[in-house]
């Protein structure tokens, strides 16, 4: 069977599932349950200095589509609201008997190097096997100076990293935030502080709805309602298009990096992995389902890895970074048409429907002896695959390559680039 351990940045696990800094490792209870469950590690809910933090009720709000729960996640909870000892206490107890599980301890204190030296030393006490800068969260810390205050400066991200890694033996991870135009300015900056890797995405500034009868923003708060950070499924695309670009930058290119966001099944965490992710971190779907879908991440991986000859993760980590390129690069003289399946087809029309009323008016509405079918006109096809996303039959419409194989052909190459004309 292949093989799941992780050793990442000198964390050792049983698996590369951990369980992302928030309410599910908020304590040495849940994690327990979560290490009885099967996961690998946890990045211990956000720490910081004492007084503690006191945080609203309600604390969450929600994107429902149809059927589908939690699509979107929101939150406008704090760090940790319990006190400081007590946390520390708690992880090192945790450690001492969970001595083969990742342990990470996120962290968030004012911008000033006493405060990273004292807490630093502190965790360090613990045994705890990392920290994680956290420099991502968008809300109510972010008005105080921390969180993605932090973050969304390079200086600041760098500076704090060098005074961490000045401070302790611990391997220091970088949280980034992806309320920024570029990830890349914040990871370069945590490369050249010296992070020995970085976690992404954290949440992005939101507000997932209104109550219209309230006429404020959900969550409500007696009335009134705040910006929060977005988690779950939906967020996804957004947080694999920035490991991506991480992975494949040639100042970050080799940076280790956790990969977070809308990760809820195996094939989620291989798709983080291809992009260059050495370990993954859960939370919503942690949130929504309990901890046991662990099992079936932990199944699912290990079977698929099987069923394509990976032996190890270091076999799978980066894989489809080399694909990933600008769409300057991409083939244009690639061809493919849509192909309908009669035998699958229920003539639910909503193909035809799409193509005629939004896209190239190249599928054509017949009729058979009374009974209507679809065809496609392949002179009209450009390959753009709406239909293929809008029936909802899994496998009647696929994607053909269509014609005779003709030379790459980029945009940079093409003959109605004005860029070519004029350097021409």
């Amino acid at each position: 069977m292949a093989d799941l351990r992780s050793n990442f940045v000198g964390i050792k696990s049983p698996n590369p599932f951990w369980l992302a800094s928030a309410p599910p490792t908020d304590k040495e209870y849940n994690v327990v349950r979560a290490f009885k469950a099967g996961w690998g590690g946890v990045v211990w809910k956000t720490l910081g200095e004492d007084p503690p933090v006191v945080n609203s009720s309600s604390r969450y709000g929600a994107i429902h589509y149809g059927p589908d729960r939690m699509i979107g996640f929101n939150n406008i909870e704090l760090i940790s609201d319990r006190p400081l000892e007590i946390n520390l206490r708690e992880i090192k107890q945790v450690k001492r008997d969970w001595p083969d599980r990742a342990m990470v301890v996120s962290l968030m204190v004012p911008c000033e190097e006493t405060s990273w030296k004292s807490i630093l030393a502190r965790v360090e006490e613990t045994g705890a096997d990392a920290v994680e800068l956290n420099f991502g969260c968008p809300h109510g810390m972010s008005e105080r100076g921390m969180g993605s205050a932090v973050g969304q400066v390079p200086e600041y991200v760098e500076m704090v990293a060098r005074w961490c890694k000045a401070h302790t033996r611990m391997p220091v991870l970088v949280k980034l935030t992806p309320n920024v135009t570029s990830i890349l300015g914040p990871a370069r900056a945590a490369a050249a502080g010296g992070a020995d890797g970085v976690s992404l995405i954290n949440t992005i500034n939101s507000i997932t709805g209104v109550d219209l009868d309230e006429m404020a923003p959900q969550p409500t708060v007696d009335g009134k309602g705040t910006h929060g950070g977005y988690c779950g499924p939906a967020v996804k695309p957004i947080a694999l298009h920035m490991v991506a670009e991480i992975a494949r930058d040639p100042k970050t290119r080799g940076l280790p990096i956790s990969g977070i966001g809308g990760i809820a099944t195996w094939r989620d965490a291989a798709e983080f992995m291809a992009l260059g992710a050495g370990t993954v971190q859960v939370c919503t779907a942690a949130m929504h389902y309990g901890f046991k879908i662990v099992d079936d991440m932990i199944d699912g991986l290990s079977n698929w890895m099987d069923e394509k000859g990976y032996a190890s993760l270091d076999q799978l980590v980066g894989r489809a970074v080399p694909n990933v390129t600008d769409w300057q690069y991409l083939n244009l003289n690639y061809k493919i048409v849509a192909r309908i399946d009669p035998e699958l087809c229920i003539t639910c029309g909503l193909c035809h429907i799409a193509c005629e009323d939004t896209a190239h008016q190249a599928i054509a509405a017949l009729k058979n002896e009374g009974k209507r079918r679809y065809e496609v006109i392949d002179a009209e096809c450009v390959g753009c695959n709406l239909c293929m996303h809008v029936c909802p039959v899994p496998g009647c419409i696929t994607m053909m390559k269509y014609g005779e194989s003709e030379p790459y052909l980029n945009w940079t190459q093409h003959p109605a680039n004005p860029m070519r004309k004029a350097a021409e």
